[in-house]
């Protein structure tokens, strides 16, 4: 099938597989949100939250062998080897497309913790995704404008407010937290806007991935 449709539909033939399985895994994921909610048990509480991060899994593996079936990829990878499932990650990659996270995803899935990355706020609000990045434990960021701190310069605590909450969390739980050093996605106008020197990347911003450090080392203490 890969060598017989040309590029362009093989990518709206991913685009719509990858909706499908995003419907069908999200449709079991909130049914076992539903049923956790209403549990009174901690225990059976607990087993069901394993169960989610299951189903996430298994909806990554979807979208894993959507990409394999639709598109010519020639994978090189190294240094997976000695990875585990039982300890804390960071993950740094750079920030080009929305396909970044599925490519992670489809690398690291199942051979270390789910990864979970900062959000914008805002983002609370896209259509099943939302509700599942809330569920599990996503952690949600304001991202306000240099203008806006200026003038409420008191939001600039908020997402160290969070990270605390986060650290609250994972202290005893290990995770994987995914950290791309641009902070964005990369687009001509902010890298003309930026005037990067690297041709396909934005700069990175250093202190966003020491940010994310500083998470990983309070976790530890």
């Amino acid at each position: 099938m890969r060598a017989v449709l040309p590029a362009p539909v093989r990518a709206a033939l991913a685009f719509l597989l990858f909706i499908l399985n995003t419907v069908l895994w999200c449709t079991l994921f909130y049914a076992v949100l539903l049923l956790k909610l209403i549990l009174p048990h901690s225990g059976g509480r607990a087993c069901l939250s394993s169960l989610l991060i299951r189903v996430a899994q298994t909806w990554i593996d979807g979208n894993s062998a959507i990409i394999d079936w639709t598109q010519r990829i020639e994978w090189d990878i190294q240094g997976l080897e000695g990875l585990r499932r039982d300890d804390w990650y960071l993950v740094s990659s750079n920030h080009q497309s929305w396909v970044d996270i599925v490519v992670l995803q489809r690398v690291l899935n199942r051979r270390i913790l789910f990864l979970k990355f900062f959000i914008k706020q805002p983002l609370i609000w896209v259509p099943l995704l939302g509700g599942v990045w809330l569920a599990l434990d996503f952690p949600f960021m304001q991202r306000h404008s240099a203008d806006y701190l200026a003038q409420h310069p008191e939001a600039r605590d908020q997402d160290w407010e969070t990270t605390r909450r986060l650290c609250e969390r994972f202290h005893d739980t290990p995770t994987t937290i995914l950290n791309f050093l641009e902070g964005t996605r990369f687009r001509l106008d902010k890298h003309t806007r930026q005037q990067s020197p690297y041709r396909h990347l934005l700069r990175p911003k250093s202190g966003g991935l020491g940010f994310v450090l500083a998470i990983l080392v309070v976790c530890h203490v």
